[in-house]
């Protein structure tokens, strides 16, 4: 993993996703290595995925110059990479931002896999507005460290998710994407556990396969499912209705246990 010191010209970037009006993104690049991300795509980034970091240093001060004449809205931290990714213990790049953000009380939403969000837990508290979403995509950890190694455990994050709970955090659950056959295993345990730490809201996407994604997909696979892959092919380049039973099948167990679901998109 190289990790590079650059500088960067902005911090804020209007975004498109929805209720979000900003993002905010400390870094360049993931060390999660999680083979269904399509960021490179979105960034058109040529540099192999997962083997590099681009830390910005000064972007707590662009940050900061960037908020006195900015209209408040809603800052998603973390649309394109991970915040709190193992280089942030170390750089503390979006704990200067939130600092920095809590000045303005900006709402902030938090998406992430790692449980170091817990480090920063005494300055999100103190914001108006604020939540925090882990992505879940398996209950199976097994599973989880063949195609989102460096990430946190399965356990860990909903460990994580109670403790900013308990602490009044609105949080939620990102479903996706939908790992076609590996996702759906023990999903009924899945949402149980989503349910037992409080969480009142899951959100599901499906594999969205952008320029690239299919072929690591498929390296993946080839590697530790290989069973799996013509049953991909057809889930994935052919006309079927798997995500809409998948997506139905959540939404039943989430209407169990009085959890809202929603669609990604």
């Amino acid at each position: 993993m190289k990790i590079n010191e650059i500088t960067c010209k902005t911090a804020l970037s209007a975004s498109r996703l929805p209720g979000l009006d900003y993002a905010l993104n400390p870094y360049r690049g993931c060390a999660h290595s999680c083979v269904y991300c399509y960021a490179p795509s979105v960034l058109n980034e040529k540099r192999k995925w997962g083997s590099f970091v681009d830390v910005k240093r000064n972007l707590p001060n662009i940050l900061a110059k960037e908020l006195k004449k900015k209209k408040k809205g809603r800052i998603g931290i973390g649309t394109v990479t991970d915040p709190y990714q193992p280089a942030e213990k170390k750089y503390e790049i979006t704990r200067r931002c939130l600092e920095i953000l809590l000045k303005y009380d900006f709402p902030v939403c938090i998406q992430t896999k790692s449980s170091l969000v817990l480090r920063d837990l005494d300055l999100i508290k103190k914001f108006s507005e604020r939540e925090v979403g882990f992505t879940i995509t398996t209950i199976d950890d097994e599973a989880r460290k063949k195609y989102e190694p460096y990430s946190s455990s399965v356990e860990k994050r909903l460990s994580a998710l109670k403790i900013l709970e308990e602490n009044s955090i609105k949080t939620w659950v990102f479903i996706g994407p939908i790992m076609p056959f590996i996702t759906e295993k023990n999903i009924d345990k899945l949402i149980e556990n989503i349910a037992k730490v409080g969480v009142k809201k899951v959100i599901v996407d499906r594999l969205n396969l952008k320029p690239g994604v299919w072929e690591k997909i498929k390296n993946f696979l080839s590697e530790y499912y290989s069973g799996l892959i013509p049953r991909y092919e057809q889930v994935l380049f052919t006309k079927n209705d798997y995500f809409e039973r998948i997506e139905k099948r959540i939404s039943i167990l989430c209407k169990k246990y009085n959890i809202k679901c929603e669609k990604a998109f």
